[in-house]
């Protein structure tokens, strides 16, 4: 079930908060890519001996393409500091403790407690974590610049937030202002328990304007039907409605992707607002310069049902693609940019822009906090 090895690092190739990108050299394997997260495993230096997790990388994985740290020889004790006594990762070897948002401990508690609608803030749900950027983008250009966006990560794919350089580069570029990690993902601005106290924490405790909620890096998918992680667009979907929010999807469309399952409109939207979700959304079509690619996407809709259950509109996504060209941000899916694969990006972007009008007509509450 795990492959593991020992290995020396060899270089430190880079650091950013509570994340370190190393060299090591591995007996047999030669020198390979590896991460070490600082507050669980504790700091790394060239020349300590390391316990790593090679089991992605030797089964050649989408989630692979560098080893994991799982403990430092060369310092093997840590302490652990700080309120909080929720669990992550649970009953694992690699559990860690958080201050949960909700818990009693913390100092946005009694807020959240009392906090049980979200009011109508806009939450943008997308199904990967490559739309993040466009989306988000899409809320600053649609508003000037002045609704606070928090990112709530799900546990969907990645566990650790830190492991997201797009997360990093979105918050140190304005485009994010707070993150969130809830389920058994960590290493947010706010931890949370669910999707639900997340929601909350975002509006309550992070003042959120507009809320992008979306899976960290390394969707899982098997190719059938429900066998995937982004069902849970879905199930966030009716959170949302659940707590009196304004539930914004991002369909997955492309015409890159040579598999015949995403091809224009991906069963992967299909079935989450098809079938997963029991409750109504608006759904954001991109509007697409080939009339061939819009009357695919047109025809899918109507065969799977989607427009008799959620409101089908459509935006122009260009906008939040120029402002990440502006800011210098480049962003990729499966390893496509937006000039490759045009129409996903353009998607996430759309739906930005819409959530982002739909809190400029009302009125920004938390500009500049």
């Amino acid at each position: 079930m795990i492959r593991v090895r020992r290995g020396r690092v060899a270089e430190i190739k880079a650091r950013r908060p509570n994340i370190t990108e190393i060299i090591v050299s591995i007996p047999g394997e030669g020198k390979q890519k590896a991460y070490n997260y600082d507050l669980m495993t504790g700091p790394v230096s060239a020349g300590d001996e390391v316990i790593l997790n090679t089991t992605a990388v030797a089964k050649n994985l989408g989630t692979g393409g560098a080893h994991f740290v799982m403990a430092n020889v060369s310092r093997p004790d840590k302490d652990m500091s700080g309120a909080g006594h929720i669990m992550k990762l649970r009953y694992s070897p690699c559990q860690v403790k958080v201050l949960a948002a909700e818990e009693p401990d913390s100092p946005h508690a009694e807020g959240i407690k009392n906090t049980e609608t979200l009011g109508g803030t806009p939450v943008v749900v997308g199904t990967l974590h490559s739309m993040l950027a466009p989306a988000a983008a899409g809320i600053k250009v649609a508003t000037g610049g002045r609704a606070r966006v928090v990112y709530v990560m799900t546990d969907g794919a990645a566990l650790p937030l830190w492991l997201s350089n797009m997360a990093y580069e979105l918050r140190e570029k304005g485009l994010v202002d707070a993150t969130i990690t809830c389920g058994h993902a960590f290493g947010g601005d706010y931890e949370t328990i669910n999707i639900y106290t997340a929601l909350l924490t975002a509006v309550e405790a992070a003042r959120a304007d507009v809320v992008v909620a979306a899976m960290g890096p390394g969707i899982v998918g098997t190719a059938s039907k429900y066998g995937f992680t982004g069902v849970e667009q879905g199930e966030i979907v009716n959170a949302v409605n659940i707590l009196n929010g304004r539930p914004v999807s991002i369909p997955r469309i492309s015409f890159a992707d040579l598999r015949e399952r995403h091809r224009g409109l991906s069963h992967h939207t299909v079935t989450a607002l098809g079938k997963i979700a029991l409750t109504p959304c608006t759904m954001v079509l991109p509007v697409l310069t080939d009339a061939g690619q819009e009357d695919l996407v047109t025809s899918q809709i109507g065969r799977a049902g989607l427009a008799e259950k959620h409101t089908i509109v459509r935006e122009e996504g260009r906008p939040a693609l120029d402002e990440l060209d502006r800011r210098g941000i480049r962003v990729t899916s499966m390893g496509r940019s937006p000039a490759d694969d045009p129409a996903f990006f353009l998607a996430a972007g759309a739906a930005g822009i819409y959530a982002g009008k739909l809190v400029a007509g009302r009125g920004i509450a938390n500009a500049g906090s």
